[in-house]
C-alpha cells in the first residue's frame, strides 16, 4: 500500500510537488524539528572553526534542499526518460568511454550529496556496458526491492553489498560500470579502517579499494552539482588510473578527501541528518 501511494504521488507534476517540499521543509525545520539535533551536532563537529550563525544558515540551507530532495527521490519512481535526460545531464560523457575503449572496466565512488537518486537513472542511458549499482539493504525489504525497481528503470542492475565481489569476479572479463556509495556508515564488524572526515575519525567501507584492486579497474567520483531546482550536471572526475599501484588504504584516502572537498565547498547538499559518526573509533579499538 505505501509504495502504491508513492507511484501515485510521483505521477504529480513538478511543480505541485516543490509547493509540497516548501510545506514540509516548514513542518520539518520549524514545526517537528526532524533530526535537528543531529544535524547541528554534525556541524558542529565538521565545522567547529564556523560561527553558530554561519552553522544555521547551512542547517536552514540543508533542511530546504532535503525537502526538495524527498520530493525528487520520490518523482524518480515514474520520471520517463526525457525528463530524465533533462534533469540530470552528464558533462563528460566522454571519459567513460575513453576507458572503455582501452578495454578498462570503471569503478565510481559516489556520496550521498545532490540527487543521487536521479543521477542512478541517468546512468542507464550513458553506455550499453554493463552498468552496476551497489546497495546497502535496508531493514524494510518491502521498500528496498521498491526502489531498487526504480533505480534499474533504464538498464542498471541492483547488486546487494554483500554479493558486490562475487558479481565483479563473475564479470571481470567483461568491461563494466560499477557505482558505490563512498559515505556508507559500516556496521561494527566491518569497521576496520578510519580516515579523518570532516574533522572526525570516521569509520569507511573499503569496497572501493579493495574491488578497484581485485580487477585492477579505474576509480573515478561522479561529482554532481546543482544548477537551479530540479536541475543538476555531474562530472566524472578520475581519481586513481592503475589500483595494483597503490599503497594500502591510498585509494580509500584519494575518494574520501575528495568527497569532503566537495562538502566543504557547499556543505547544504551532502546527507547530515544521517548518524555517520555513531561507531567511535575507540569502541572499535
Amino acid at each position: 500500500m505505501g509504495t502504491f501511494f508513492l507511484y501515485l504521488v510521483s505521477l504529480l507534476p513538478f511543480w505541485f510537488l516543490y509547493l509540497v517540499a516548501d510545506v514540509l521543509f516548514a513542518l520539518l525545520y520549524y514545526i517537528v524539528g526532524y533530526r535537528r539535533i543531529v544535524v547541528q551536532e554534525n556541524l558542529l563537529n565538521s565545522f567547529p572553526e564556523k560561527s553558530t550563525g554561519e552553522r544555521k544558515v547551512i542547517e536552514k540551507k540543508y533542511f530546504k534542499y532535503m525537502a526538495d530532495l524527498m520530493m525528487e527521490t520520490i518523482k524518480s519512481v515514474s520520471m520517463p526518460a526525457k525528463s530524465v535526460r533533462k534533469r540530470m545531464i552528464c558533462t563528460n560523457p566522454e571519459l567513460m568511454e575513453h576507458y572503455f575503449s582501452q578495454g578498462k572496466s570503471i569503478i565510481a565512488a559516489a556520496g550521498h550529496y545532490g540527487n543521487w537518486e536521479m543521477a542512478c537513472l541517468s546512468f542507464g542511458f550513458l553506455t550499453d556496458k554493463r552498468r552496476m549499482i551497489v546497495y546497502k539493504p535496508q531493514s524494510n525489504e518491502v521498500f528496498t526491492d521498491f526502489f531498487n525497481s526504480t533505480r534499474s528503470r533504464f538498464g542498471a542492475t541492483m547488486i546487494s553489498m554483500r554479493q558486490t565481489l562475487r558479481k565483479m569476479i563473475e564479470y571481470k572479463n567483461q568491461v563494466t560500470f560499477t557505482v558505490l556509495a563512498s559515505d556508507q556508515t559500516p556496521t561494527r564488524e566491518d569497521a576496520k579502517h578510519f580516515v579523518n572526515f570532516l574533522n572526525q575519525p570516521t569509520a569507511v567501507f573499503l569496497g572501493v579499494e579493495k574491488l578497484s584492486k581485485v580487477i585492477n579497474c579505474v576509480v573515478i567520483f561522479y561529482k554532481i552539482d546543482l544548477i537551479k531546482r530540479g536541475y543538476y550536471t555531474y562530472t566524472f572526475v578520475p581519481l586513481v588510473e592503475n589500483p595494483k599501484e597503490t599503497k594500502p588504504y591510498e585509494i580509500t584516502e584519494i575518494h574520501v578527501k575528495y568527497l569532503e572537498s566537495l562538502i566543504k565547498e557547499k556543505p547544504e547538499y551532502w546527507l547530515w541528518s544521517h548518524r555517520r559518526w555513531k561507531i567511535k573509533h575507540e569502541i572499535v579499538h
